[in-house]
């Protein structure tokens, strides 16, 4: 257990990380990092009610959050295939990180809930710096967590 990352807190710098999207490209957060806001929120699983509910809400309110100079990134462990079948049943406009073997929910520390058998539904928000200004944990209030976001990324602009 000596190795559990700590999770990240509000205050925290995003830490650098690399993954592919639905599209199999490979994204780098730090090309992001002095640009835009971020929100990069971590989610159980592809096309499960709650995660797809999550997800609309992100598409229908994306303009939002880009005149909020953000840019919005959903991370969980299913494969390419998975999130670019996801994102094409819903029209998602926005990247599906795949995090196959949990590396980056580990390294931000995102908690499991119901005993660890479900991971953890919590959205991070970060100002053009790269720090983490807001964290937002709740399994079940998935669309809160975008009003959530775009309430203090207003307080950003």
């Amino acid at each position: 257990m000596a190795n559990k990352s700590k999770e990240l807190q509000k205050g925290d710098q995003i830490p650098a990380f690399q993954l592919q999207n639905q599209d199999g490209k490979m994204i780098n957060i730090k090309d992001y990092i002095g640009k835009q806001n971020l929100v990069i929120y971590f989610y159980p699983k592809d096309d499960t009610p709650g995660c797809t509910k999550q997800a609309c809400t992100f598409r229908d309110q994306y303009e939002d959050f880009n005149d909020l100079n953000a840019e919005v990134f959903g991370i969980s462990s299913q494969s390419v295939s998975s999130h670019k079948e996801f994102a094409e049943k819903h029209r998602l406009n926005f990247n599906l990180l795949c995090d196959e073997n949990n590396e980056i929910r580990k390294l931000f520390g995102v908690p499991t809930n119901f005993f660890g058998l479900l991971p953890g539904r919590v959205t991070y928000v970060a100002d053009r710096s790269g720090k983490i200004v807001y964290i937002f944990n709740s399994q079940f209030r998935a669309e809160e967590h975008i009003e959530q976001a775009k309430n203090i990324l207003k307080q950003l602009e």
